[in-house]
């Protein structure tokens, strides 16, 4: 998996390419918990992610947990395969997706 991390001032986009998984959910967990001190707007760009499994739903929940003391998270450009995945599990109750 690929991330590409953008900073605006206290704005912070993480776009992802790729899969996140088990074996990539611990960079996107490493990268986050190193970049969002100081952060109260978190975007997650999901416009070139393939693959979302249960350990990458853990590690968007802890960045939602986050941001909830902080500021606020987005999830954006989700594809119809990511989307159902967040509907199943009862995700697009907790994460904004737009």
């Amino acid at each position: 998996m690929k991330i590409t991390k953008t900073e605006n001032g206290s704005s912070l986009c993480l776009s992802l390419e790729g899969r996140l998984d088990t074996n990539t959910a611990p960079e996107l967990e490493t990268v986050l918990k190193a970049s969002v001190d100081g952060i109260t707007e978190l975007v997650i760009d999901m416009q070139s992610l393939d693959y979302l499994s249960s350990a990458g739903l853990r590690v968007l929940l802890s960045a939602q947990k986050t941001m909830n003391k902080q500021g606020s998270m987005k999830v954006m450009h989700v594809n119809d395969t990511i989307m159902e995945i967040f509907e199943v599990t009862g995700f697009v109750d907790i994460l904004t997706i737009e």
